[in-house]
């Protein structure tokens, strides 16, 4: 079962990094991004090796830079070493690096990052027992913790195109959720 997942990028792809992470966040997985957990008294080297040694799966955020990246080489090399289950999220594009050419990946273009992400989620889902939501509000900001859609009514709402819905159990506003993402809005 998968609980923590290591997001492997490049400097430059931090901010994708980060939506990555907070997308995980949402359905109840903890997520390991090196480059954004910055400690004066520890490399980036022992940071990179901590978090994969204590995560089931690395997420490999391969964009054209990233792809090229010698860090993000190096940490699917650490990865494969310790037979994680790795994703490789793949931009348009770019190619795969070597270690992991055998994959295959979820393609992505940067305007349609949110549905690469959301079928990732959908991926993690099938591997895993996600039951739980953490959505903070976007009207009162306070976060609330409720039974995770079930995945046939995410299929249906991504079909339509529509939002998931909810009711905030603070402010009782109603609040949309992105259904790739869980991301919500007003």
């Amino acid at each position: 079962m998968i609980s923590k997942v290591y997001i492997s990028h490049c400097p430059a792809d931090e901010d994708m990094a980060l939506q990555l992470a907070a997308a995980l966040w949402r359905v109840g997985l903890e997520s390991y991004v090196a480059l954004y957990n910055l400690s004066p008294a520890i490399s980036l080297a022992e940071r990179a090796s901590f978090g994969l040694h204590s995560s089931e799966c690395l997420v490999a955020l391969l964009t054209e830079k990233g792809s090229t990246s010698a860090q993000v080489c190096q940490e699917i090399g650490l990865a494969r070493g310790l037979d994680l289950l790795i994703i490789p999220l793949l931009e348009e594009g770019a190619t795969l690096p070597f270690l992991i050419e055998h994959l295959r990946p979820l393609l992505f273009r940067e305007e349609r990052y949110a549905d690469a992400v959301g079928l990732l989620i959908k991926t993690l889902r099938e591997l895993s027992r996600l039951e739980w939501l953490k959505v903070a509000c976007p009207k009162c900001g306070e976060e609330m913790t409720q039974y995770l859609t079930p995945q046939e009514e995410v299929e249906e709402a991504l079909e339509k195109g529509t939002f998931l819905e909810t009711i905030c159990s603070y402010c009782q506003n109603r609040v949309q959720l992105d259904a790739r993402t869980f991301e919500p809005r007003l």
